[in-house]
């Protein structure tokens, strides 16, 4: 049996407890991090789509990737990710530097999103520029794939091109295409030798079949169980189509009140007593009325 890669499993698109004021509130990043560690999540990425990561400047981020630390306190194997990416370059490598010297395991990087007409020429240059000036050996860099979000997609041929120009540390991708097919055509081309975390719930076990390495995805933060069973159950050469079908319900239900981080922020409320954290505009927070009409639909799924 090939051996599993080190950044293999399951992981939260953790989401990001600000204070009233809209600050970042780097406290309550802890203890948040260790519940979805008790919920069963291998590990977490901070600041990616549902962290909302790009609304947040680079000394922003650096304080609380720093501050995130202390969940090895309680969790000493809990894998941190953190989203690294940025329209300016420089930033992004100037992020990605710091991740690796407070210890993350890996960064996700978006693409630069601001120019949506570039080349695989222009992107490989760009990408081959963190790999060379900030990740170190033994760091792993996989690149962030949500064209619908970034504008920017990452075809099979650039993943190719940095793969062999970076065999380590381009590791792979997340792919948030939410597109079964394209799931499919990354196993075909890349086999178990590229990375591969699906963004969708609703598609873990397709992308497992296809030599995926696990998942990333929103509803990790409230149902970081039924990741981790569809994950197991997988693994250990089970038949895992009742619990993927039980988190496609609920990915469902999620899907009808996107973008995800408001009504997430509500539901860890609702779910787990935690703090009602606001989001950072142009994001709204969700009503009592919305959050309760989706605590509805979720408990539903939950007491079938």
């Amino acid at each position: 049996m090939t051996a599993r890669h080190p950044l293999a499993g399951i992981y939260a698109a953790a989401l990001t407890p600000l204070r009233d004021d809209l600050t970042l509130a780097p406290e309550p990043v802890v203890s948040f991090l260790n519940h979805l560690a008790a919920l069963g999540a291998h590990g977490a990425l901070l600041f990616g789509t549902t962290g909302e990561g790009p609304s947040f400047s680079a000394p922003e981020r650096r304080d609380t990737l720093l501050a995130a630390l202390g969940v090895r306190q309680t969790h000493p194997d809990f894998r941190l990710l953190a989203g690294t990416g940025s329209p300016s370059l420089d930033e992004s490598i100037t992020l990605t530097h710091a991740a690796f010297d407070f210890g993350y395991d890996g960064v996700v990087v978006l693409p630069p999103y601001y120019f949506r007409k570039v080349t695989d020429d222009g992107l490989f240059h760009w990408y081959d520029t963190i790999l060379r000036k900030a990740v170190p050996e033994g760091g792993y860099l996989l690149g962030y794939h949500i064209p619908s979000t970034s504008g920017v997609p990452l075809s099979l041929d650039l993943l190719a091109r940095l793969k062999d120009a970076h065999p380590q540390k381009f590791a792979g991708i997340k792919d948030s295409s939410s597109d079964p097919e394209h799931a499919a055509n990354l196993g075909k081309r890349f086999g178990k030798d590229l990375l591969v975390f699906s963004g969708n719930d609703g598609l873990i076990l397709h992308a497992l079949e296809h030599h995926a390495a696990g998942a990333i995805t929103a509803l990790a933060n409230v149902y970081a169980d039924l990741l981790r069973q569809v994950w197991n159950i997988y693994n250990q050469n089970g038949d895992a189509i009742e619990a993927q079908e039980a988190l496609d319900k609920r990915r469902k239900v999620l899907d009808r009140y996107s973008p995800f981080p408001p009504i997430l922020k509500a539901l860890v409320t609702r779910k787990f007593g935690l703090p009602r954290w606001p989001v950072k505009p142009p994001l709204l927070d969700v009503s009592d009325e919305t959050l309760e009409q989706a605590w509805q639909e979720l408990s539903a799924l939950d007491h079938a």
